[in-house]
C-alpha cells in the first residue's frame, strides 16, 4: 500500500484501519451487541428476500421498499460469489472488503506527487463514526465505485465514465461525479454504459424501473431537514403519526405531503445552483471533479425527504477523495461531514427511540446533524464557486494563487 517507489509503510493508518474495521465486523457478526436497534436485519430479512426473488430473473415488485435501479440487483445478489458462507455473512464479508478496497485506492492515489495522505485518514477515521450500519447496507459497495471513478478520472476519463454510469443504475447518486467534468468523453462513456444497462435489464427482467413509481410515493423520513417541523409541531398539537412506510420510519398525516413537496422544491433550487455553478465556472483544476461531485451529493442530501444514515458512507467517500488532492477546498465542509457522521450514529441506531419519540434529546440530535450536512453543504458550495469561477471573490482563499492549474480531464 503505497503510492510511491520506497515510500514507508503507512503503518498508524493501517493499525487504525484494522482496529476500528476488527470492531465493526464483532458487531455485525453480533459477538458483541450494538445499542438500540438491529441494524443487520435489513440484510438478513429484505436483502436476503431480495436475493431470493433476483435468482427467479425477476424484480422484487410486490415490495415496495424496492426503491432502487436495476442494476442494484448486482449488489444483492454479489453474496453468491461466497457460496460457502450464509447470506448474511458473506454479505458483511463483501462489504468488509469493499471498505478495505477503498482504503487502498485512497492510500495508493495519496503518495503520488501534488497529494495527499488526508484522504484515506478521513476514510479510516470517518467510516466507523457510522457504526455497524455501514457493513449492513450495500452503500460501502457503490461507495467504493465512486471513489475508483473519481481517482481513475484524471488519467482515464472514459473510465470515470463507465463507473460513474455503473453507479448511477446501482443508486442513481453517482451521475453527480459527473457534475465536474468539462470534457465530452466521460459522459459519452456514462451515457452508453447507462442505457446499454438498462437495455438489459428492461429486456431480462420485468420490472427493472418499478422503483420510480416507489420512490415518488416516499413521504418525509424522521431524520430528513423537513421532518424538523413535524417533532416540533407534535409538541403543539400536530396530530399526526411515525409509521414504517414504504420501507422508512416517515411522518404520516396533515401538511405531510406539504413539507415532502417544499423538500422538493429545496433541492430543485440546489440543482438550479449548480446549473449556475456549471454555467459559471472556468477553471477546472485537478480536485474540480471531486471536489464539485462532494458539493453536489451534499446538496441532494441535506435537501432531500429521505436521511438515511447510510447516505452519510458516500459523503465521507467523497470528501475521501476531495482531500487525496492538495488543491482541494474542502478541508471545512469535509470535517464538518465528519461531526455529522458521529452525530448520525448517536440519532440512528444508538437513540433511535428518541428520534421517533421527538423528544428534547432526538430533535436536538438531529438539529445538529441536519444543521452541519446544511452548513457543510453551503460553506463547500461557496468554496467552489470562489475556486472555479473567474472574479467570482476579491480576496481569494488562502493558496490559491499558488495552485497549479492541471487540465481535469481529457
Amino acid at each position: 500500500m503505497t503510492g510511491a517507489p520506497g515510500a514507508k509503510v503507512p503503518y498508524a493508518l493501517l493499525g487504525v484501519w484494522a482496529l476500528t474495521r476488527l470492531v465493526l465486523l464483532l458487531f455485525v457478526f453480533k459477538v458483541f451487541v450494538f445499542p438500540g436497534p438491529d441494524v443487520t436485519s435489513d440484510v438478513s430479512v429484505i436483502y436476503h428476500g431480495w436475493y431470493e426473488t433476483l435468482l427467479e430473473g425477476a424484480f422484487p415488485l410486490n415490495d415496495v421498499t424496492w426503491q432502487y435501479p436495476p442494476a442494484a440487483a448486482f449488489a444483492i445478489l454479489s453474496p453468491a460469489l461466497l457460496p460457502f458462507l450464509g447470506y448474511a455473512s458473506a454479505f458483511f464479508v463483501l462489504a468488509f472488503l469493499a471498505d478495505l478496497s477503498v482504503l487502498v485506492l485512497l492510500e495508493y492515489a495519496g503518495g503520488r506527487p501534488g497529494r495527499t495522505p488526508r484522504g484515506a485518514w478521513v476514510w479510516a477515521v470517518g467510516v466507523p463514526l457510522l457504526g455497524p450500519t455501514v457493513y449492513a447496507r450495500y452503500d460501502v459497495m457503490v461507495t467504493a465505485v465512486a471513489v475508483a471513478a473519481l481517482l481513475a478520472g484524471l488519467r482515464h476519463p472514459r473510465v470515470l465514465g463507465t463507473l460513474a454510469g455503473l453507479g448511477a443504475l446501482v443508486k442513481v447518486w453517482p451521475v453527480l461525479l459527473l457534475w465536474g467534468v468539462s470534457k465530452r468523453k466521460p459522459w459519452v462513456s456514462a451515457a452508453v454504459t447507462a442505457a446499454s444497462l438498462s437495455l438489459l435489464f428492461g429486456v431480462a427482467m420485468p420490472g427493472a424501473f418499478a422503483f420510480l413509481a416507489f420512490q415518488r410515493d416516499r413521504g418525509t423520513e424522521v431524520e430528513s431537514l423537513g421532518a424538523l417541523v413535524f417533532h416540533i409541531a407534535r409538541h403543539f398539537g400536530w396530530n399526526g403519526k411515525v409509521l414504517l412506510h414504504y420501507g422508512s420510519v416517515e411522518f404520516v398525516g396533515p401538511y405531510v405531503e406539504v413539507v415532502s413537496t417544499a423538500a422538493l422544491l429545496l433541492t430543485a433550487v440546489a440543482f438550479g445552483w449548480l446549473l449556475m455553478w456549471r454555467l459559471r465556472a472556468r477553471r477546472f483544476l485537478s480536485h474540480t471533479v471531486a471536489d464539485a461531485a462532494f458539493v453536489a451529493v451534499l446538496m441532494f442530501t441535506a435537501t432531500s425527504r429521505v436521511v438515511s444514515p447510510q447516505y452519510m458512507v458516500w459523503l465521507v467517500g467523497l470528501a475521501a477523495v476531495c482531500l487525496v488532492f492538495r488543491g482541494s477546498r474542502m478541508v471545512l465542509p469535509a470535517a464538518l461531514v465528519l461531526a455529522a457522521a458521529f452525530v448520525t450514529v448517536l440519532e440512528f441506531p444508538l437513540w433511535f427511540a428518541h428520534v421517533v419519540a421527538s423528544d428534547a434529546l432526538g430533535i436536538t440530535l438531529l438539529v445538529v446533524r441536519n444543521g452541519l450536512l446544511v452548513a457543510a453543504a453551503t460553506t463547500g458550495a461557496v468554496r467552489l464557486w470562489r475556486d472555479t469561477v473567474p472574479y467570482a471573490s476579491l480576496t481569494p482563499l488562502p493558496g490559491q494563487a499558488a495552485r497549479t492549474r492541471e487540465p481535469l480531464v481529457s
